[in-house]
């Protein structure tokens, strides 16, 4: 588990952009299974996360003019159990921090895994979830 002080300012990035935290199993399933589209972020320390994965992100839901209705994450590596759970909707992907899923109507549309975000620039992982929010969030 991560200290708070390290995780709170990289949480910060989303939630003060409009990001729900799930902090619980329970969040995770009430959030998920809502009518319309919600986008999660599974958030890490990491460095693809800082520099690609958050930032692609914000871009894209600044910048989408479809955007899914709800906006979600969780932390890997500190909130341990809603992250769990969140990794269980995602199935049959493997574990992966960070990641990106969006959920239409509680049913995984689109996903980004790691090996999708490492190495790529923040302005093609926004691009790639407004071409998703395009198709699945009118």
């Amino acid at each position: 588990m991560y200290p708070e002080e390290i995780v709170v300012p990289m949480k910060a990035e989303l939630t003060e952009s409009g990001f729900e935290e799930m902090l619980t199993s329970e969040e995770v399933d009430a959030t998920l299974q809502k009518k319309g589209t919600t986008l999660v972020v599974i958030n890490s320390v990491c460095g693809c996360a800082a520099g690609t994965c958050r930032p692609g992100v914000l871009m894209a839901v600044h910048n989408a003019v479809n955007r899914p209705d709800r906006l979600a994450t969780s932390f890997a590596g500190f909130d341990t159990d809603a992250v769990k759970k969140v990794r269980e909707h995602l199935l049959p992907y493997p574990p992966s921090s960070p990641a990106i899923a969006l959920f239409k109507d509680g049913a995984l549309v689109s996903m980004v895994e790691r090996h999708q975000i490492e190495g790529r620039p923040a302005q093609v992982i926004a691009q790639h979830l407004i071409n998703e929010f395009n198709k699945f969030c009118n």
